[in-house]
């Protein structure tokens, strides 16, 4: 019987007040943040870890009793994919969660991966869409820490899976749900609007080839095709994608969220947010989705506004890692959803060109 370890990256949280300065330290030294030589990437993180853990964050995180509930949320779906991968006998599995920026950490977790005795590692992050800022830098840090522990056991990994199926069914249940109950809330006024809100990128990360803007849209249009040919109340539904949680001067990917919102207050219609490129509560749902944004479209006077939550430990979900973890047993190196390249070859900063594959 092998001994299969599942490590599910993520990018983490503080999980105190005094952790909320650290954690953004070690966020924004990461050179797939910001692109700058060390020196002045350290001076520019110590700056901004500085300002936002006092301002923007610590408040954020105040909302939250001072800590972010991702790892907590995080280990839950660990423990259902455990569970499920349990009733595969011909293999024990252990799945471990790995935080990118605060812990448990890739060196910590190899450590513990090296303790089970693991004779495989599915490497798997809970980004369904692929970015040099999320899962490459994620997967950078795994192999450093491999290489410190001296864990030789062969490791695979997803590098994406955009639309795989279980998202994909457990993302068009939850909207469904959330959609339904908005139309007879508003009933009389304009039908909703979904808003598939993802986190922001700056815009020159994208020029230079990383794939998730276009991962993101693709996969927002087929989350609306499988809603379409599920139930003929969505046939001529009214959506767009939009893009949230801005940093800093730089030009970023848009629309933006609150243009997006600002649209819909002119338009005169009610807005169901489902923010499809997180796949857990956490920040970025819990307060800048739920109270910022929420408050922002009462100003603005919406005509009402829904979130829908993430698919979290949803079975169809479950379900679709547990099919990503046997598929990526049966392969050699880390592949896409499907085991063939998903992004066109412009987008350079494809994972399947960072790992050599064509």
């Amino acid at each position: 019987m092998n001994k299969i370890a599942v490590v599910l990256f993520n990018l983490g949280g503080p999980d105190s007040k005094q952790a909320i300065e650290p954690f953004l330290m070690n966020f924004f030294t990461d050179k797939n943040i910001i692109r700058a030589p060390y020196p002045v990437r350290w001076c520019l993180a110590k700056l901004i870890s500085k300002k936002r853990s006092k301002q923007e964050a610590g408040e954020s995180y105040a909302e939250l009793g001072d800590r972010s509930p991702l790892l907590d949320n995080s280990q839950a779906q660990a423990t259902a994919l455990e569970k499920l991968l349990s009733k595969d006998k011909d293999n024990q599995y252990k799945v471990f969660v790995c935080m990118r920026y605060w812990h448990p950490m890739a060196d910590e977790v190899a450590g513990q991966v090296k303790e089970f005795g693991a004779d495989k590692v599915v490497m798997l992050p809970l980004y369904p869409q692929f970015s040099t800022t999320t899962t490459r830098s994620s997967f950078q840090a795994w192999d450093k820490a491999v290489r410190k522990h001296g864990l030789t056991a062969p490791r695979n990994g997803i590098c994406c899976y955009p639309w795989e199926a279980g998202f994909i069914n457990a993302s068009v249940d939850k909207i469904s749900k959330v959609y339904k109950q908005s139309l007879k809330k508003y009933e009389g006024k304009n039908p909703p609007r979904i808003l598939f809100s993802a986190h922001g990128l700056p815009e020159k990360v994208v020029n230079a080839g990383d794939p998730y803007q276009w991962q993101c849209e693709q996969g927002a249009e087929k989350i609306v095709a499988a809603l379409k040919a599920k139930d003929k109340l969505f046939e001529n539904v009214d959506w767009q994608i939009c893009y949230q949680s801005r940093v800093g001067p730089l030009k970023w990917i848009g629309p933006s969220t609150e243009e997006a919102l600002k649209k819909a207050v002119e338009d005169e219609v009610p807005v169901v947010i489902y923010p499809h490129a997180f796949t857990q509560e956490h920040v970025e749902t819990l307060v800048e989705i739920d109270i910022e944004y929420r408050e922002l479209a009462e100003e603005w006077g919406i005509v009402g506004m829904d979130k829908v939550d993430t698919v979290g430990i949803h079975k169809a979900f479950i379900e679709g890692l547990g099919t990503l973890v046997q598929q990526s047993l049966k392969q050699e190196g880390v592949l896409p959803d499907g085991g063939v390249r998903l992004c066109p070859k412009n987008w350079s900063d494809c994972c399947q060109n960072i790992e050599g594959a064509k």
